[in-house]
Parts: structure tokens; C-alpha cells; sequence
């Protein structure tokens, strides 16, 4: 396997490094886009500043992208944060309304810039259990991934193209499936707006900036458990794909810039971003070429194609806003499937942590708030105290 230092000395561009990247933007972007749009109208967004949001964190996870592959020579794939997207749709409002979640948001980018800046932190981040974590996470998109169901319920005729869509292409090609199942919901979200009213001058597009408000509560309900997915969920697994491939990049720097670059998008709406994981593995694999050293060419066009979709993120927000919610929301369950999945083996496969994991789960789960702080967050702090117990009871 090629060094650091042979990799920044080759510089030939790579065709089939470039395909996997587009690749990579594509399954990225249209697996989740409207679980953004969805995550950011649920706490409190108008349909602009969804749009906002979405064009924001596209163009500064794409420039992200482009400027880490380069100065690395690696493929530093950047994501928005999925998990952190899912868990601001199963918070709902927030008390504050937008400005409040867009606080939380900023709040969110000090804390995984913080990561980057101060070892320890993220030191101690990766010191949580992962079956907590991951427990929580499945606990905040369950219901969620049960949205299909009750969608092909209530809007058969709708549903089920895109419910077939995504069955077959689960079965011809498996990392096409949401992305063709989110294209088969635009052709649905068409045919019921039978482009009626629909202008081309709301398609254009256009960043609405929000003053953030701050408070305690919504740094302790929404950004601390965002900053904490996005960490547990993104960034540490992003580190563990480069690393599992041969590259061995300075974690404490990429947490550094993904933090400020979501600093930079979350005044817009931008939701956190971090290092991608499923997508990282496509730019960093074999599929990107076997000259490793060429790699990096597709975290460069991965953000390139990013910076693309974000210009045309008007246009996606104006197409779902005419659609029942519902359909939204199903095609963000069906995305979210392998999430859950993967969250529920994690979470549940040690025994030695079951317990713990189990009742993180639940309260998570349940979405009670107490002392105004969100299920999620008590959800952990349940799990890790339940740990720490169990761990002293058996003088571990």
C-alpha cells in the first residue's frame, strides 16, 4: 500500500476514481435529500429555508470534500449528518421554533470543531460504548422506518411504484435502490403537482440566513445529542473506512474541518456534516481504481457533483412541498433501513452491554422529554449510567 508521502506526489487524474465519486454523490445525495428537507420543515422551517438548508450544507460539504482530497491526496468523502438529520425529525418542534434548532445547529458545529481542537473530547467521545450509541440512534429512527408502511396504507396508488422500484433494485443493484426509489418518489411528487403552478422562478436559487437564538435547553436536547451521532455515527466510522483502505489521515484535523465547515452552513440551516461512511467506501475501495494513490480524484468529484445538487436544491424542496408528508417520510424510512439495521446489530450484539443497550433503546424510543431535554439524550445518559453500574457490580 502506497505511503502518505508517495500518495501526494502523483497527481495523474483517474476515470474510473471520477465515476466512483459521481457514483458516490449520487447514492448520497438522492438517498437522503428529503430526509434534510423533512428533518429541517419538522423543527420549525418554511419551505425557502428547508431549501436554504439543503443548498447550504450541499455547497459547503462539497467545497469541504474537494479542499480535504486535495490537500491529503485522499478520498475524503463528507457527508451531511443522517443520523443527526433523523434525530431532528424524531425531536419534532422545538421550544423557540427555527431560530432555536438553527442555534442548536451552531451550537452542534462548536462542539465538533471543539473535537477536532481538544483530543480529549473526542477521546472521550470514542470512549462511549458503541452499543449505546448506536442503541440510541435506533431508538430515535424506528418510527420512522416504519413510515412506509403506514404511506402504502394510505396513498396505495402512490406508494407502491416507488415501494417496487426499490424492491427491484434491490434485487438487480443493491446501492441503487433509495437513490432510484427517491427518484421514482420525484416522478410520483410530479405527477400529483401535474407541474401546475409550478414556476420557474421558484426554482431559483436562494439562501436565507436566520439569526440564531440560544438557549440551555436546546443545547442540551438537540445539540449535545447531534453532536454526539454525528460524531459516533460519521466521523469515527468515516476515519475507520480511510483506515481499513490504507490511507492514515489525521483524524483530530478532519474533525476540525468538518466542524468549522458546519459552523459556516448551520446560520443558512445546515445541518451538521461530518466524514461519510457508506459513501466513503466507495471512493476509498477498489471501486475507485486499483492506484490508490489516484484516489482522491473521487472525493474531488464527489464534492464537485455535491456543490451541483445544492444549486438545485430550490427546485427539489419546491417538488416535495405539493406531496403528502407521508411519502416524504417513507422514502426517508426506506433510506434509513440499513441505519436501523446495522444500529440494532451493533447495539444489541454484545451481551455484556444487551441491558444497557436495551433500555437506551426504550427511553430513547419513548420521546419523553424531561426538564425540557429531549428522549434522545436521556436515552444515553440512561444507557451510560446503567453501563458504568453493571461494569463496577462486576469489578470491570
Amino acid at each position: 500500500m502506497s505511503s502518505i508521502a508517495e500518495m501526494k506526489t502523483e497527481r495523474g487524474f483517474s476515470a474510473r476514481a471520477a465515476g466512483a465519486g459521481a457514483l458516490a454523490s449520487f447514492v448520497g445525495f438522492a438517498s437522503t435529500f428529503t430526509l434534510i428537507v423533512n428533518a429541517l420543515t419538522n423543527v420549525g422551517a418554511t419551505r425557502a429555508q428547508a431549501a436554504s438548508g439543503l443548498m447550504a450544507v450541499s455547497i459547503v460539504m462539497g467545497l469541504a470534500g474537494i479542499v480535504l482530497s486535495y490537500r491529503t491526496r485522499m478520498p475524503v468523502s463528507v457527508a451531511w449528518s443522517t443520523p443527526g438529520a433523523a434525530l431532528l425529525l424524531g425531536l419534532g418542534a422545538v421550544k423557540g421554533g427555527y431560530p432555536a434548532a438553527v442555534g442548536a445547529l451552531v451550537l452542534t458545529g462548536v462542539l465538533l470543531t471543539l473535537a477536532g481542537l481538544w483530543r480529549p473530547l473526542g477521546r472521550a467521545i470514542s470512549k462511549i460504548p458503541l452499543p449505546i450509541a448506536n442503541a440510541m440512534l435506533a431508538g430515535i429512527i424506528l418510527n420512522l422506518c416504519v413510515a412506509p408502511v403506514h404511506a402504502i396504507a394510505q396513498y396505495p396508488l402512490y406508494v407502491a411504484p416507488i415501494l417496487l422500484v426499490w424492491v427491484v433494485m434491490m434485487r438487480v443493484r443493491k446501492i441503487l435502490a433509495v437513490p432510484c426509489a427517491a427518484v421514482a418518489t420525484l416522478v410520483v411528487i410530479a405527477f400529483i403537482a401535474r407541474t401546475g403552478g409550478v414556476g420557474a422562478a421558484g426554482m431559483l436559487p436562494h439562501l436565507a440566513l436566520v439569526g440564531p437564538v440560544f438557549s440551555a435547553s436546546t443545547m442540551v436536547s438537540v445539540a449535545v445529542p447531534l453532536f454526539i451521532v454525528t460524531m459516533a455515527s460519521q466521523n469515527i466510522p468515516g476515519v475507520a473506512v480511510l483506515n481499513v483502505n490504507g490511507y492514515r489521515p489525521e483524524a483530530s484535523r478532519l474533525f476540525t474541518a468538518t466542524g468549522l465547515c458546519s459552523l459556516v452552513a448551520a446560520p443558512f440551516g445546515g445541518p451538521p456534516i461530518g466524514l461519510a461512511a457508506i459513501t466513503a467506501a466507495l471512493c476509498a475501495g477498489e471501486e475507485a481504481g486499483p492506484d490508490e494513490s489516484r484516489r482522491y480524484w473521487a472525493g474531488i468529484v464527489c464534492g464537485a457533483a455535491y456543490i451541483v445538487y445544492g444549486l438545485a436544491a430550490s427546485a427539489a424542496t419546491l417538488f416535495i412541498a405539493v406531496a403528502p408528508p407521508i411519502i416524504i417520510e417513507a422514502v426517508a424510512g426506506l433510506a434509513l433501513m440499513n441505519a436501523l439495521g446495522g444500529a440494532l446489530l451493533n447495539a444489541f450484539t454484545d451481551k455484556d452491554a444487551r441491558e444497557a443497550a436495551i433500555l437506551t433503546f426504550l427511553v430513547t424510543m419513548a420521546g419523553h422529554a424531561f426538564l425540557g431535554i429531549g428522549g434522545a439524550f436521556w436515552g444515553l445518559l440512561t444507557g451510560i449510567g446503567l453501563t458504568f453500574v453493571l461494569r463496577r457490580a462486576e469489578g470491570r
